[in-house]
């Protein structure tokens, strides 16, 4: 499972975002996120929620994007990451790829969990993906 790409923050929130990764096999979804944002960035996190389920339908990799709070650490690059950013919501749009803002964008509107799709640039319209007959809903 991967998540979000970098950790972010809006001046003034109090929630983080939380880099890529993949899960452990013995790892739970919020285990992993807290690891992951520990190893790519130095900032110890608590999950907050799930605020995002992402399908990237080029590759077949669908992501999961949680909310955190920072809850202490220090910022740092590592291996696997070259800046950690705080960034405005506005500077999120204006400095990432559509199908990766909106994952952060989604994240701090409080409105989710949220469902997308994607083809590696551009978010696919809900609705406009075709499903095969034999998985169409109400067919049980």
């Amino acid at each position: 499972m991967r998540c979000a790409k970098t950790a972010l923050l809006a001046p003034g929130a109090t929630t983080a975002l939380d880099p890529p990764g993949v899960l452990e096999l013995d790892e739970t979804p919020e285990a992993g996120v807290a690891r992951e944002v520990w190893e790519e960035t130095g900032i110890r996190v608590e999950v907050d929620e799930l605020t995002g389920v992402y399908k990237n339908t080029t590759r077949g990799i669908v992501a999961l994007v949680f909310r955190c709070k920072p809850s202490g650490g220090v910022e740092r690059t590592s291996s696997e990451s070259t800046a950690v950013s705080w960034l405005t919501p506005d500077e999120v749009s204006e400095r990432m790829a559509e199908v990766y803002a909106i994952r952060l964008l989604d994240a701090l509107d409080g409105a989710g969990p949220h469902v997308r799709s994607h083809d590696g640039k551009h978010l696919i319209p809900v609705g406009s993906q075709v499903m095969p007959d034999d998985l169409v809903p109400g067919d049980g």
